[in-house]
């Protein structure tokens, strides 16, 4: 019988060539998380304590905002540690967790992107029966089904990369575990498995991005029939936040999942980007163009007392 030794911990390399930068990268993305995080708790106070804000498209964007605390902290917590100077080296368990809990909240939100701009149909096509269609029960349904099928799927593809042996090296050259690195340290054939990975990571956003690109063709068609000019000004500024926060979302998922050669520093600069900055930028694209977003957090800030009465 050969003798195998199985692999029980992986050890991170970090982002490709940049060695000797790992002070410069700690301050800086340690500075994007805090930004992040303090970003997105603002917005979801601000919504939380605002009782005009309890509509069915704030409701949606405070689970964005939830979503967007929780995505970045599944990297980046570790990759600030090796950084810093401590151990780089995560356990079986906890790579499996990070693939698991990356893929879940990237597909939640993906799922979560689709149903706002099914909101956003609803709410320009259909304003006099809006209340109705997106009821507490029915927003609480689309919002409970965003997080099953995220989990659905991210149980699927973590089980598909982990039940490979993985029996030889352990040195995964990237800042945390995502199924194409993971694939080439398995110790077996997975041409089957990266074409089903392939079609899985790739259908799914292609079936979200054409439904929401359904929904904005109607928004489109719509607001084209709105004879005032502000009428459609407005409507129009009610959807740009959520197209802005769409692309910033789905082009480093086609960079880096859907391109026939991969790249490793670009794809560790483009998963930089998604984790932490897209993340950071989605409350300032909604609280920026958002007038309620911005008077709340005025009112919430200047009874915390951050902010003086004149402003």
């Amino acid at each position: 019988m050969r003798n195998v030794s199985v692999v029980t911990e992986f050890i991170l390399l970090g982002i490709p060539h940049t060695e000797d930068l790992e002070t410069m990268l700690f301050v800086l993305f340690l500075s994007f998380y805090i930004f992040t995080l303090m970003g997105n708790l603002l917005i979801l106070l601000a919504i939380v304590s605002s009782t005009r804000l309890h509509t069915p498209m704030y409701f949606f964007l405070c689970k964005l905002s939830v979503c967007d605390i929780f995505f970045p902290s599944v990297s980046s917590p570790k990759m600030l540690f090796y950084l810093s100077g401590n151990s780089r080296a995560i356990s079986y368990a906890g790579c499996a967790s990070q693939l698991f809990f990356y893929h879940f909240l990237g597909c939640t939100e993906c799922f979560l992107y689709t149903v706002m701009a099914y909101d956003r149909f609803v709410a320009i096509c259909y304003p006099l029966r809006y209340t109705i269609i997106m009821s507490h029960r029915v927003c609480a349904i689309l919002a409970l089904g965003t997080s099953l099928f995220g989990c659905i799927q991210a149980t699927f593809l973590t089980i598909l990369t982990f039940q490979l042996p993985y029996c030889g090296p352990n040195e995964v050259d990237y800042f945390f575990c995502d199924i194409p690195v993971m694939l080439k340290l398995a110790c077996a054939d997975t041409s089957a498995l990266e074409t089903v990975g392939f079609v899985s990571v790739g259908l799914m956003p292609l079936s979200c991005f054409l439904l929401i690109l359904t929904s904005y063709s109607r928004i489109v068609y719509s607001i084209l029939q709105i004879r005032s000019a502000e009428g459609r000004r407005r409507a129009f500024s009610t959807c740009s936040a959520h197209l802005t926060a769409i692309l910033l979302f789905y082009m480093p998922v086609v960079l880096i999942y859907l391109r026939p050669t991969p790249s490793p520093w670009l794809d560790a600069t483009v998963q930089v980007l998604n984790n932490l900055v897209t993340p950071m930028l989605n409350p300032l694209i909604y609280s920026l163009r958002n007038k309620e977003v911005k008077s709340s957090l005025r009112k919430m800030l200047h009874h915390l007392g951050f902010l003086s009465e004149e402003l």
